[in-house]
Protein backbone atom coordinates (compact mmCIF):
# COMPACT_ATOMS: atom_id res chain seq x y z
CA UNK A 1 0.00 0.00 0.00
CA UNK A 2 1.24 3.56 -1.01
CA UNK A 3 0.52 6.06 1.64
CA UNK A 4 0.17 9.88 0.55
CA UNK A 5 0.02 12.86 2.57
CA UNK A 6 -1.83 15.14 1.47
CA UNK A 7 -1.46 17.81 3.72
CA UNK A 8 0.73 21.30 3.82
CA UNK A 9 3.19 21.89 5.60
CA UNK A 10 3.06 23.86 8.88
CA UNK A 11 5.46 26.27 10.64
CA UNK A 12 5.90 29.54 12.06
CA UNK A 13 5.41 31.47 9.34
CA UNK A 14 1.72 29.72 8.37
CA UNK A 15 -0.51 32.34 6.88
CA UNK A 16 -3.77 32.33 9.00
CA UNK A 17 -7.06 32.66 7.05
CA UNK A 18 -8.50 36.45 7.42
CA UNK A 19 -9.13 38.13 10.55
CA UNK A 20 -7.58 34.84 11.96
CA UNK A 21 -3.83 35.15 14.29
CA UNK A 22 -1.33 32.92 12.91
CA UNK A 23 0.98 30.53 14.95
CA UNK A 24 3.33 31.94 17.70
CA UNK A 25 6.14 29.61 18.17
CA UNK A 26 8.71 29.29 20.64
CA UNK A 27 11.76 27.41 22.25
CA UNK A 28 10.86 27.90 26.39
CA UNK A 29 13.82 24.71 27.10
CA UNK A 30 17.01 24.28 24.86
CA UNK A 31 19.00 21.21 24.89
CA UNK A 32 21.87 22.51 26.28
CA UNK A 33 21.01 24.28 29.13
CA UNK A 34 17.23 21.94 30.64
CA UNK A 35 18.74 18.77 29.07
CA UNK A 36 16.12 18.52 26.61
CA UNK A 37 14.44 21.07 23.68
CA UNK A 38 10.58 21.92 24.42
CA UNK A 39 8.50 24.33 22.30
CA UNK A 40 5.72 26.23 23.03
CA UNK A 41 2.89 27.65 20.29
CA UNK A 42 -0.18 29.99 20.71
CA UNK A 43 -2.28 29.74 17.45
CA UNK A 44 -5.77 30.31 16.31
CA UNK A 45 -6.91 26.90 14.46
CA UNK A 46 -7.83 27.78 11.25
CA UNK A 47 -4.43 27.67 10.17
CA UNK A 48 -2.63 25.17 7.76
CA UNK A 49 -4.28 22.17 6.61
CA UNK A 50 -7.20 21.78 9.41
CA UNK A 51 -10.87 20.26 9.76
CA UNK A 52 -13.52 22.61 10.91
CA UNK A 53 -16.04 20.80 13.21
CA UNK A 54 -19.85 21.50 13.16
CA UNK A 55 -19.86 23.45 15.96
CA UNK A 56 -17.73 25.93 13.86
CA UNK A 57 -20.70 27.48 11.86
CA UNK A 58 -23.63 25.48 14.73
CA UNK A 59 -24.25 25.81 18.00
CA UNK A 60 -25.63 22.46 18.62
CA UNK A 61 -22.95 20.98 15.92
CA UNK A 62 -20.53 17.95 17.29
CA UNK A 63 -16.88 18.86 18.49
CA UNK A 64 -13.90 17.73 17.09
CA UNK A 65 -13.37 15.34 19.78
CA UNK A 66 -17.33 13.74 19.04
CA UNK A 67 -16.41 12.77 15.55
CA UNK A 68 -15.98 9.13 15.18
CA UNK A 69 -12.76 7.78 14.06
CA UNK A 70 -14.17 5.46 10.88
CA UNK A 71 -15.93 8.30 10.49
CA UNK A 72 -13.34 10.58 8.92
CA UNK A 73 -11.72 7.50 7.21
CA UNK A 74 -13.74 6.46 4.33
CA UNK A 75 -14.03 5.44 0.46
CA UNK A 76 -13.48 9.13 -1.73
CA UNK A 77 -13.37 10.49 -5.10
CA UNK A 78 -11.09 13.31 -5.83
CA UNK A 79 -12.08 16.04 -8.71
CA UNK A 80 -9.87 17.50 -10.85
CA UNK A 81 -11.35 21.40 -11.81
CA UNK A 82 -8.30 22.43 -12.76
CA UNK A 83 -8.34 20.88 -15.93
CA UNK A 84 -11.62 22.10 -16.72
CA UNK A 85 -10.05 25.21 -16.91
CA UNK A 86 -11.27 26.63 -13.73
CA UNK A 87 -9.56 30.22 -12.63
CA UNK A 88 -9.13 33.04 -10.64
CA UNK A 89 -12.05 34.45 -9.47
CA UNK A 90 -14.70 31.49 -11.42
CA UNK A 91 -17.41 29.87 -10.17
CA UNK A 92 -18.22 25.85 -9.87
CA UNK A 93 -21.21 24.38 -9.90
CA UNK A 94 -23.10 20.66 -10.11
CA UNK A 95 -22.26 20.99 -13.51
CA UNK A 96 -18.70 20.57 -13.40
CA UNK A 97 -19.28 17.32 -10.91
CA UNK A 98 -21.79 16.25 -13.30
CA UNK A 99 -19.30 16.86 -16.53
CA UNK A 100 -16.43 15.30 -14.29
CA UNK A 101 -18.55 11.80 -14.10
CA UNK A 102 -19.19 12.05 -17.46
CA UNK A 103 -15.65 12.14 -18.44
CA UNK A 104 -14.36 9.58 -15.73
CA UNK A 105 -16.58 7.26 -15.72
CA UNK A 106 -16.53 7.85 -11.89
CA UNK A 107 -19.27 8.76 -9.83
CA UNK A 108 -19.44 10.82 -6.35
CA UNK A 109 -21.99 8.04 -4.50
CA UNK A 110 -23.87 8.62 -1.22
CA UNK A 111 -21.54 8.32 1.87
CA UNK A 112 -18.35 9.66 -0.43
CA UNK A 113 -15.80 11.80 1.11
CA UNK A 114 -15.50 14.46 -1.64
CA UNK A 115 -12.12 15.96 -2.45
CA UNK A 116 -12.15 19.29 -4.66
CA UNK A 117 -8.81 19.74 -6.27
CA UNK A 118 -8.46 23.32 -7.96
CA UNK A 119 -4.82 23.50 -8.22
CA UNK A 120 -4.62 26.42 -5.80
CA UNK A 121 -2.93 24.64 -3.72
CA UNK A 122 0.49 25.40 -5.58
CA UNK A 123 0.03 29.01 -4.62
CA UNK A 124 0.48 28.34 -0.59
CA UNK A 125 3.22 29.52 1.46
CA UNK A 126 3.71 26.05 2.54
CA UNK A 127 3.57 23.56 0.03
CA UNK A 128 5.99 21.57 0.29
CA UNK A 129 6.33 20.10 -3.04
CA UNK A 130 7.16 22.90 -5.08
CA UNK A 131 7.69 26.63 -3.92
CA UNK A 132 8.52 27.92 -7.15
CA UNK A 133 4.37 29.33 -7.81
CA UNK A 134 3.83 30.45 -4.28
CA UNK A 135 1.24 33.42 -4.59
CA UNK A 136 -0.41 34.09 -0.62
CA UNK A 137 -2.63 36.73 -2.63
CA UNK A 138 -3.75 34.81 -5.26
CA UNK A 139 -4.44 31.33 -2.88
CA UNK A 140 -6.49 33.34 -0.26
CA UNK A 141 -8.08 35.68 -2.25
CA UNK A 142 -8.78 34.44 -6.13
CA UNK A 143 -8.92 31.07 -5.66
CA UNK A 144 -12.23 29.35 -7.65
CA UNK A 145 -15.63 28.77 -5.35
CA UNK A 146 -18.83 27.69 -5.08
CA UNK A 147 -22.15 28.48 -6.01
CA UNK A 148 -25.45 27.65 -3.99
CA UNK A 149 -26.93 25.04 -6.00
CA UNK A 150 -23.61 23.77 -5.25
CA UNK A 151 -23.73 23.14 -1.82
CA UNK A 152 -27.41 21.90 -2.18
CA UNK A 153 -26.22 19.54 -4.79
CA UNK A 154 -23.65 18.20 -2.28
CA UNK A 155 -26.43 17.67 0.39
CA UNK A 156 -28.47 15.71 -2.29
CA UNK A 157 -26.07 13.10 -2.89
CA UNK A 158 -25.81 12.15 0.50
CA UNK A 159 -21.51 12.96 0.51
CA UNK A 160 -20.27 12.42 4.05
CA UNK A 161 -17.61 15.53 4.35
CA UNK A 162 -15.38 17.61 1.69
CA UNK A 163 -11.81 18.73 1.27
CA UNK A 164 -10.84 21.53 -0.89
CA UNK A 165 -7.01 23.04 -2.02
CA UNK A 166 -8.03 26.40 -1.13
CA UNK A 167 -7.66 28.79 1.68
CA UNK A 168 -11.58 28.20 1.86
CA UNK A 169 -14.40 26.02 0.81
CA UNK A 170 -16.66 29.17 0.12
CA UNK A 171 -15.72 31.26 -2.63
CA UNK A 172 -13.15 34.50 -1.23
CA UNK A 173 -16.13 37.09 -2.62
CA UNK A 174 -18.81 34.68 0.17
CA UNK A 175 -16.39 35.27 2.85
CA UNK A 176 -14.86 38.08 4.82
CA UNK A 177 -12.22 38.87 1.91
CA UNK A 178 -15.21 40.78 0.07
CA UNK A 179 -15.00 43.51 2.70
CA UNK A 180 -11.52 43.19 3.61
CA UNK A 181 -9.92 43.62 0.00
CA UNK A 182 -12.55 46.18 -2.00
CA UNK A 183 -10.01 46.14 -4.56
CA UNK A 184 -10.01 42.36 -5.16
CA UNK A 185 -13.95 42.39 -4.78
CA UNK A 186 -13.98 45.30 -8.05
CA UNK A 187 -11.46 42.58 -9.81
CA UNK A 188 -13.85 40.01 -8.85
CA UNK A 189 -17.06 41.26 -10.23
CA UNK A 190 -15.47 42.30 -13.51
CA UNK A 191 -13.99 38.82 -14.18
CA UNK A 192 -17.55 37.81 -13.14
CA UNK A 193 -19.76 40.02 -15.31
CA UNK A 194 -22.70 40.24 -12.34
CA UNK A 195 -22.27 42.15 -9.38
CA UNK A 196 -21.55 40.18 -6.18
CA UNK A 197 -24.43 41.01 -4.25
CA UNK A 198 -26.27 39.24 -7.30
CA UNK A 199 -23.86 36.04 -6.87
CA UNK A 200 -23.79 35.86 -3.24
CA UNK A 201 -26.44 37.73 -0.97
CA UNK A 202 -26.20 38.24 2.71
CA UNK A 203 -28.03 35.08 2.91
CA UNK A 204 -25.73 32.92 1.44
CA UNK A 205 -22.83 33.89 3.24
CA UNK A 206 -20.31 31.09 3.77
CA UNK A 207 -22.75 28.87 2.03
CA UNK A 208 -20.54 26.15 2.45
CA UNK A 209 -20.69 26.56 6.18
CA UNK A 210 -24.18 27.83 7.08
CA UNK A 211 -26.26 25.63 4.68
CA UNK A 212 -24.04 21.88 5.36
CA UNK A 213 -22.59 21.98 8.87
CA UNK A 214 -26.06 21.60 10.59
CA UNK A 215 -25.83 18.20 8.90
CA UNK A 216 -22.12 17.28 9.73
CA UNK A 217 -21.03 17.40 5.75
CA UNK A 218 -18.21 19.22 7.27
CA UNK A 219 -14.96 19.91 5.47
CA UNK A 220 -10.83 20.06 5.34
CA UNK A 221 -9.43 23.40 4.43
CA UNK A 222 -6.01 24.27 2.64
CA UNK A 223 -5.32 20.74 1.31
CA UNK A 224 -2.29 19.98 -0.59
CA UNK A 225 1.01 17.70 -0.68
CA UNK A 226 0.81 15.11 -2.97
CA UNK A 227 -2.83 15.47 -3.88
CA UNK A 228 -1.37 15.83 -7.68
CA UNK A 229 -0.38 12.31 -7.92
CA UNK A 230 -3.97 10.95 -6.71
CA UNK A 231 -6.34 13.39 -9.06
CA UNK A 232 -9.44 11.99 -10.90
CA UNK A 233 -9.77 8.78 -8.57
CA UNK A 234 -11.33 6.77 -6.11
CA UNK A 235 -8.90 6.26 -3.43
CA UNK A 236 -9.24 5.49 0.25
CA UNK A 237 -9.03 8.63 2.57
CA UNK A 238 -8.44 9.61 6.11
CA UNK A 239 -8.58 12.96 8.43
CA UNK A 240 -6.38 12.54 11.65
CA UNK A 241 -7.08 15.56 13.75
CA UNK A 242 -6.36 15.05 17.38
CA UNK A 243 -9.24 13.89 19.50
CA UNK A 244 -10.26 17.70 20.92
CA UNK A 245 -12.35 17.50 22.96
CA UNK A 246 -14.68 21.75 22.63
CA UNK A 247 -12.72 21.94 19.76
CA UNK A 248 -14.29 23.98 17.01
CA UNK A 249 -11.56 23.10 14.71
CA UNK A 250 -8.37 21.75 14.08
CA UNK A 251 -5.29 21.00 12.36
CA UNK A 252 -5.23 17.57 10.96
CA UNK A 253 -2.81 15.24 8.81
CA UNK A 254 -4.58 13.98 5.44
CA UNK A 255 -3.73 10.86 3.99
CA UNK A 256 -4.51 8.83 1.06
CA UNK A 257 -3.85 5.20 0.89
CA UNK A 258 -3.55 3.61 -2.45
CA UNK A 259 -3.57 -0.33 -3.52
CA UNK A 260 -0.23 -0.71 -5.14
Amino acid sequence: MRVLDLSQDFSMHTPAFASYDGPSIKWVKRLAFDKVGGQEITSTLHVGTHLDGPVHFWSAGRTIGELPLPWLVGSAVVVDLERMGIGDYQLYGPEHFERWERETGLRVERDDILIIHTGYHRFYNENWVDRSQVDETRYFVRHPGPTREFAEWVLDRGVRWLAVDAGSADHPMNTVIRKIRPDEAEDAEAALGRPLDELFPKGDLQIMHTLLFPHDVIHIENLGGQIDEVLDQRIQFGCFPWKFVGGEAAFCRAVAFLEE
